[in-house]
Formats: C-alpha cells, structure tokens, sequence
C-alpha cells in the first residue's frame, strides 16, 4: 500500500513538473491570415517562449515549414534543406535569442497562400550539433491571402480651397511590407511641403501617411490632385480629386459692378423724372377740359 501510495505521488510530481516546465512554456504568437501583395514582400509577425530560459541565438534553430509537412521547410539555416521554389526568398529578421521569430518572404508568388509554421530546436553547442529539444507550432500558422491589385490609398482633403491661403490634404495607404515602405508622392505641391508618418497597427498590417500643405491658386481650380502609392516591386494604385479654387474677387470687378449698378440708377432715375413730368403735363390737361365744360354749362344755366 505504501509502495502504490508512493509510486502515485511520484507520478503526480512528474506530471506537475512536465506540466509546468515543458508543456506550458511551448508557445508562440503568429498571426493566422496576413495579405500578401504579389511581386512585393510580406513580413509575418511571431514571437515564442520555450522551457529552456534564455539562450543565446547560436543555441537556437528557428524553421519555418508547411502546415502537416515539418520536412518541407520554406526557411532553414540550411539551405539545402529549403524547398526549391522557397529558395533566396525567406529569412528571419528577428533575433532568436530575444524570442523573435519574425518571417519575411519577398518576393511574393500568387502561389504562397501557406498556411506556414514555426518549429523551435534547441541544439547542444554552436557548432549544430544534434538538437536537445524542438517544437512545432502546428497550431499557430499563417495563411498568406494573394493580392493582385494594390491596395488604393485613402484620401482626404478640405472641400474648398482659398487662393493664397495653405490648403493641407493626407493620404495613408496600409500594407504588410514594413521592410520596404510605399512610397506617397503627389501631383500638386513640392517635397518640401510633404511630411511622412509610419506607423505599426498591429497583427502584421502597417500605414504610411503623408501630409502635403502647399499654398493654391486660382490656376489650379479644377486641376486634380493626385496622391499615388508606388509598393516594393513596382506595382502602383492612386487616388485623386479635382480642386476646388474659390475665386476671390479683384477690384476690377468691384468696379464693373459698381459701373453697372450706378448706370441702372441713372437710368431708372431718367424714367421716374420723364414719368412725373409726362403724369402732371396730362393732369393739367384734364383740368384745362374740365374747367372748360364748367364754363359752358354755367353760361346755358344763365341763359
């Protein structure tokens, strides 16, 4: 009884101890669906944690392979050991020794859709001596979605534009190609007027922004304003509108209108005058008839 009772505990301690330091710690975090522009590249995000503790990177093997297939890597210090049509095309931009085990594949094949995963393998010394341990994350991998067309940037302006005045419009596009940033250029305004943003949004997707402010004028009304995104590879997309140049009014037509608007005065006070004096000559008229019949009918009353 004694001898089960121990044989019990001990395989409970086994349990904990396998639970704690060799199960658990076996993790990582990739992302599960990125959008790859074809011809461009596409970096995939990862990190990973294992039973070990710190080592350094020369005691580290990182792999990347396909889902279910751990012999067909995409990504091996071996080159040998990397499928044909993966070859010059993968490396790990991450250190393994700060548990970075990012992936960036360039350029992109309409093809790559994946899903690919990481595998781990901890070796004894620096010279690649067989592996103490590995591990495959089959349960965190990445499918790559093939994008044909480029994504159109975004644009945004005000409405109206004022001669003389900075008229400031943004334009942002996102990708999954940190390595090699789009570039925003534009069809109005100079470099110098252009400031650019990048920033990191997280699960593998990043935005440029570039903010252009130059000063219109009226020869730019209803010219267009064009913001394109040129991306690693060569393939372009652009977004545009047409400008909207409020005219400011200059004194030449402050003084035709005026010109104009003295001249209907003029006229309408020519009208009144001739209307008046045409009204009182007719009153005087009547009044001379009438005071003629009044004569006569007073003389045939006498009579």
């Amino acid at each position: 009884m004694d001898n089960e009772k121990k044989i019990i505990t001990f395989c409970l301690l086994l349990a904990g101890v396998c639970s704690l330091v060799f199960c658990e710690e076996w993790k990582a975090s990739v992302e599960n669906s990125l959008e790859a522009l074809v011809s461009s590249c596409v970096v995939v995000p990862c990190s990973f944690s294992h039973p070990r503790g710190a080592l350094p990177t020369s005691r580290l093997r990182g792999i990347w392979h396909l889902k279910d297939q751990v012999t067909k890597n995409i990504y091996h210090d071996d080159e040998t050991k990397i499928l044909d049509s993966f070859k010059k095309r993968t490396k790990l931009l991450g250190s393994l020794g700060q548990d970075n085990c990012t992936l960036e594949l360039m350029p992109v094949n309409d093809h790559d859709n994946g899903p690919f995963c990481y595998r781990i393998e901890l070796v004894k010394t620096e010279d690649n001596a067989p592996t103490i341990d590995k591990f495959s994350f089959v349960e965190e991998c990445v499918g790559l979605k093939m994008l044909n067309d480029p994504p159109k940037p975004v644009l945004s302006h005000p409405g109206t534009a004022t001669p003389g005045e900075p008229y400031t419009a943004v334009c942002s596009v996102r990708h999954t190609c940190p390595s090699y940033m789009p570039t925003l250029t534009w069809s109005q305004g100079t470099k110098e007027e252009t400031f650019e943003i990048y920033q990191d949004i997280n699960h593998g997707i990043w935005e440029v922004e570039s903010i252009l402010t130059f000063i219109p004028e009226e020869i730019h009304d209803t010219s267009d304003l064009t913001c394109t995104a040129t991306f690693h590879g060569g393939r372009t997309s652009s977004a545009g509108v047409a400008l909207n140049v409020k005219r400011a009014p200059s004194v030449n037509h402050v003084i035709i209108h005026a010109a104009v608007a003295a001249s209907l005065a003029v006229i309408f006070g020519v009208f009144c005058v001739f209307m008046v004096k045409k009204y009182k000559n007719r009153i005087a008229e009547l009044q001379h008839q009438d005071g003629s019949m009044w004569s006569r009918l007073s003389r045939v009353s006498r009579r």
